[in-house]
């Protein structure tokens, strides 16, 4: 079962909430939509759910077109961000509850709630109630709701968003294993491109209301089609700093100067946007083509076991993400050192005109 989306647009009292976008999601694909809040992720999976409709354009689910179907008649399941269970039912009959409204057969309706139980890790607590589940098995118990239907499409709205961090990572490598071994089509909405790179297969970028890029997930990452889709698909997002390639050098702001390496010969004399992923400057150099540049910092932002560092020179501004806790005071004087050969490069418009070579993943 495919799902494809043809120039759908979603408009809302005069506010566009989805502008012409254009998708197909194959069966048995895992897809996550990445984009800020109010970027359109929500709407755009209530469209493919039919909660919606669209206000132009086509929804077909296998070549059939669909887009006036209601939810009912669709066979898609959706997990939202809050543990939706029913309080006043235990979790074997919350999990059940789809497959009686489908009247299934009660054997049959049995083996798929334990299965599905057992397959998340939660067969031990069928009798509970959901008032007596900790926050993950809550949400474990409404993904086994989804899940045991055994829908064509599955709907994850920013699920592990109110979860720990422990939580959030163990249930994310489990979703990844899960429709492994599953044909139907997943799709996962999230603001955080760190998830995103973790769960892989393939990532849609939006961005008010926008499709900006869509492909399998490391891709988009190394390869993003314009400043908007780095700065969405970094965190924090990735540094840009305008400049001049002239035939030899590079020039940010007529005062740092370096020599054009192999990567970036390629570029045309002009004025371009070099962009930089704040996990690859670092304290030490680690490369013949590193920058040493002396900086003020600006803020030690210390994140459990990360540094955000903020810092400054009197041309332009950089974010650095480092590994370990690293404590300075603000408008201390430093070194870092700047990877040119890990520059993109984008023109005045922000269009990507050069990818770096040699890509290390954040």
């Amino acid at each position: 079962m495919s799902l494809t989306l043809q120039n759908v647009s979603r408009v809302v009292d005069g506010d566009t909430w989805i502008s012409d976008v254009s998708l197909t999601l194959e069966p048995g694909s895992f897809n996550v939509l990445l984009g800020r809040t109010l970027s359109g992720k929500t709407t755009l999976m209530r469209l493919m759910a039919g909660l919606d409709r669209p206000s132009k354009g086509k929804i077909l689910m296998n070549g059939v077109d669909v887009t006036g179907v209601p939810v009912r008649e669709r066979n898609i399941s959706m997990v939202y961000q809050q543990f939706i269970n029913y309080p006043n039912l235990t979790v074997y009959e919350n999990i059940a509850s789809p497959l009686r409204l489908a009247k299934l057969d009660k054997a049959i309706l049995d083996r798929r709630v334990r299965e599905t139980a057992e397959m998340l890790g939660i067969e031990s607590m069928l009798e509970r109630l959901p008032l007596e589940l900790s926050g993950g098995q809550q949400q474990r118990t409404a993904m086994a709701r989804a899940l045991v239907k055994d829908a064509q499409i599955v709907l994850f709205d920013e699920p592990l968003v109110n979860l720990d961090y422990k939580l959030r990572e163990g249930l994310r490598e489990e979703l990844r294993s899960l429709f492994k071994a599953r044909n139907c089509i997943a799709v996962y909405a999230t603001t955080e491109p760190n998830e995103a790179l973790a769960l892989g297969g393939n990532t849609a970028v939006l961005h008010e209301g926008r499709l900006l890029q869509m492909g399998p997930t490391a891709q988009v990452y190394h390869k993003p089609r314009d400043i908007i889709t780095a700065e969405m698909f970094s965190e924090p997002p990735i540094n840009v700093v305008p400049g001049e390639v002239t035939e030899n050098e590079v020039t940010f702001d007529q005062d740092v100067h370096f020599q054009l390496n192999n990567d970036l010969k390629m570029l045309e004399p002009g004025h371009y946007q070099f962009g930089v992923r704040a996990s690859h400057i670092g304290l030490v150099p680690h490369s013949d083509d590193d920058l040493e540049l002396p900086v003020k910092v600006d803020l030690a932002e210390l994140s459990g076991s990360e540094t955000f560092l903020h810092v400054r020179n009197p041309h332009f501004e950089l974010v650095l993400h480092l590994s370990g806790v690293h404590e300075y005071e603000v408008d201390q004087e430093i070194k870092i050192y700047f990877p040119t050969h890990k520059l993109y490069a984008f023109d005045t418009q922000g269009a990507l005109v050069h990818s770096p070579a040699r890509l290390v993943e954040a």
